[in-house]
């Protein structure tokens, strides 16, 4: 199955619409493939968060799309109600000050 950009930045578009929080990582949740991956998923799993993840390794037009259409040349991105809130040291941030928790947790 040959793959386009176009299709490539569908997938990426969608996810973010279908998934409330969405993060793009390396690897996968129960096994990142780099140290940046795996503190993010440590801090969504530590806040109870329901997120979804997308692999960007398989393909490196995964990572240029996303990359493209974000604006944000790192991974992890982490994107919550369809805005990317951003990479590794801001989701940190963001859940050592309880900020990550209150931006996950299910809409009322």
């Amino acid at each position: 199955m040959i793959v386009t950009e176009d299709q490539i930045r569908e997938e990426i578009t969608d996810a973010i619409r279908r998934n409330r929080v969405m993060l793009f990582m390396k690897g996968t949740p129960e096994m990142p493939r780099c140290g940046f991956s795996m503190r993010t998923v440590q801090c969504l799993d530590a806040t109870g968060a329901d997120y979804a993840a997308m692999d960007i390794l398989p393909d490196p037009r995964i990572r240029e799309q996303l990359s493209a259409q974000s604006g944000w040349p790192t991974i992890p991105q982490l994107f919550v109600d369809g805005e990317l809130v951003g990479g590794c040291d801001i989701v940190t941030e963001l859940y050592q000050s309880g900020e990550l928790a209150k931006m996950v947790a299910p809409a009322a």
